[in-house]
């Protein structure tokens, strides 16, 4: 790659990932206020019920990620990528906005749990394009044996958007008291979000398309897609059973986390966020090191140690955080070393899940079968989560969960080739 073509690479991955950031705020800020919402928009239920149902309005917006992949992962394969993004960042702008503004159950009844499914529909639909909109965009500018390392910032910017929000939050719940929050303060985190949309619009507005579509579109593109003769279908499918573990570990131990620390430590909800957010800072920090290991030495070697990291770890673990008297830096120590073991995976996960596809037809089928995975086993990490641990009646009982996915993951990932040193297809 020629000086000029490498500061363009650096231009272009530079905006995708902010924009990549402030989506990503914009959607997961809900989880971190969502006891506030749960009195807010589902009153007149216990406790419990009530949290269930601000999770399963969480989860519904999942729902949507599916048809938002389709429409708008196929918009990038025809339309390019760049218009993908541009439109995902307006959605997901549009949303949040909604989200800060409704009004309560108490002003409009049934109305309100509605239109907060509704904000939700639509930032889901959005997010659905987002994911693989970006990870396509940022692998295809990346230089051959870099593709892990500039892949991984899609990852990190996913994260440090999940960062930002736990943060705001945090600061929110410590600056603020609880009757300020309830009152008015659990909607500034979504009127940020607002603000901040029109600055990634800009940013998006200013990058170039990348040179793998452009020598698709072109038809001047000679390398022959070692996976012709593979249905798209089975693509996507081997997308899907890569991308369960990575989202059941990322929505129950980053999203549902400090929900569980509040209800089971008897943390505040400023201690439980600040725990999480030094957690999300580690996974952050930690993510673009695997990128590079996984140019080095592989995908697959980090992906496999990730996946039976949660097969052994989640479940003593958990027990240990119960067994009382464990302080607040003890479990900080655990949400990092979860957050190293979640490294393993989304460092070199998106360059993985990319180069399981040719160019021509990557935005679609990647983002079908990475959305719906995300919003059959992730969106609802959150609800069953509750639902698990309700039912078997022990707080540990979600860890059931990552064990699962984990063996799924493991099946479907020992059985793909290695394709980190191979040309993108």
């Amino acid at each position: 790659m020629s000086a000029q073509d490498q500061a363009k690479s650096q231009k272009a991955v530079s905006a995708a990932v902010v924009g990549n950031v402030l989506e990503w705020y914009d959607f997961a800020v809900y989880a971190y206020v969502a006891a506030i919402i749960a009195r807010k928009f589902f009153p007149g239920q216990d406790e419990v019920a009530a949290l269930l149902s601000a999770f399963l309005a969480y989860g519904l917006g999942f729902l949507a990620r599916p048809l938002g992949g389709i429409v708008i992962g196929r918009m990038g394969d025809v339309s390019g990528r760049k218009n993908a993004l541009l439109l995902t960042m307006f959605l997901m702008a549009a949303g949040t906005v909604m989200i800060g503004l409704l009004p309560t159950y108490e002003s409009i009844g049934f109305l309100a749990p509605l239109l907060l499914v509704v904000a939700r529909l639509l930032q889901g639909f959005s997010a659905g394009g987002e994911w693989g909109g970006s990870t396509a965009f940022i692998v295809e500018w990346a230089p051959k044996n870099k593709r892990g390392f500039y892949g991984s910032f899609q990852q990190m910017s996913v994260v440090a958007g999940l960062l930002l929000g736990s943060g705001v939050a945090a600061l929110m719940n410590t600056v603020l008291t609880t009757a300020q929050m309830d009152s008015w303060g659990w909607r500034v985190p979504f009127l940020i979000g607002g603000i901040l949309g029109p600055i990634g619009l800009y940013m998006r507005r200013t990058i170039e398309e990348t040179p793998a579509y452009k020598a698709v579109s072109d038809g001047t593109a000679t390398a022959k897609a070692v996976d012709d003769h593979v249905s798209p279908w089975l693509l996507a499918g081997r997308a899907f059973g890569f991308t369960i573990v990575w989202t059941v570990c990322f929505y129950v131990l980053l999203n549902y986390m400090p929900t569980w620390t509040q209800r089971y430590m008897n943390l505040s909800a400023s201690q439980a966020l600040w725990a999480n957010t030094i957690g999300l800072l580690a996974l952050m920090l930690s993510i673009p090191v695997m990128g590079l290991l996984s140019d080095r030495f592989g995908r697959k070697p980090l992906l496999i140690a990730c996946c039976l990291c949660f097969v052994v770890v989640p479940y003593p673990v958990f027990s240990y955080l119960l067994s009382g008297g464990v302080s607040l830096t003890s479990l900080i120590i655990v949400q990092i070393v979860f957050a190293v073991m979640i490294s393993m995976f989304s460092g070199a996960g998106p360059a993985a899940i990319a180069e399981i596809f040719p160019t021509r037809n990557r935005s679609t089928w990647m983002t079908t079968g990475y959305a719906l995975a995300v919003a059959i086993f992730g969106g609802f990490a959150p609800f069953i989560s509750v639902w698990l641990i309700s039912t078997f009646g022990s707080p540990i009982a979600h860890t059931y969960y990552l064990v699962a996915a984990a063996v799924v993951s493991t099946i479907v990932i020992w059985q793909l080739r290695e394709t980190a040193f191979e040309d993108l297809q």
